[in-house]
């Protein structure tokens, strides 16, 4: 686990030695989200919504494999310098997967990229997004998740 977050770290830190100081891409997306990787693949809608020029929430709905994961995230967002309508974003939060005969609750870490094609009112994400899992009887840490989204943008 300390690995993890040291790698998470000093991600965020060679990422934001190329910042640029302008406003993020949007302020609200909608769309879908795909939850991929190890296990069940989940797919479902998602929505990410702007509170300043870095700070955002993210919320998903997802389904498969027999199951339904209700996640919710904070991201800090910011600019890659020379590269228009592109951000890398670091964040986490909780999700809950339920399942016939149970739950299971999760922390889940996340470090991604999101891009807003410019002049149109479509974006996408892609994010590694690990998950520990909480459940009756002990826990569990998944590194191989991944999320892939495209979304529709309100500005």
């Amino acid at each position: 686990m300390k690995k993890l977050l040291f790698t998470l770290i000093a991600g965020a830190a060679l990422l934001t030695t190329g910042l640029n100081a302008q406003a993020q891409a949007y302020k609200t997306g909608a769309g879908l989200g795909i939850d991929f990787g190890n296990g069940a693949t989940m797919v479902g809608p998602s929505i990410k919504h702007f509170f300043n020029q870095n700070s955002a929430i993210e919320g998903d709905v997802l389904f498969g494999g027999s199951s339904t994961l209700i996640q919710a995230f904070y991201q800090y967002n910011a600019p890659i310098k020379g590269a228009p309508g592109l951000q890398w974003y670091l964040g986490g939060g909780p999700g809950i997967n339920l399942y016939d005969g149970g739950s299971t609750f999760m922390i889940r870490p996340m470090v991604g990229l999101d891009y807003r094609i410019s002049g149109a009112p479509i974006g996408f994400n892609f994010d590694w997004r690990p998950a520990l899992q909480f459940y009756d009887g002990g826990n569990n840490f998944e590194a191989g998740r991944f999320g892939l989204g495209i979304k529709y943008i309100f500005k």
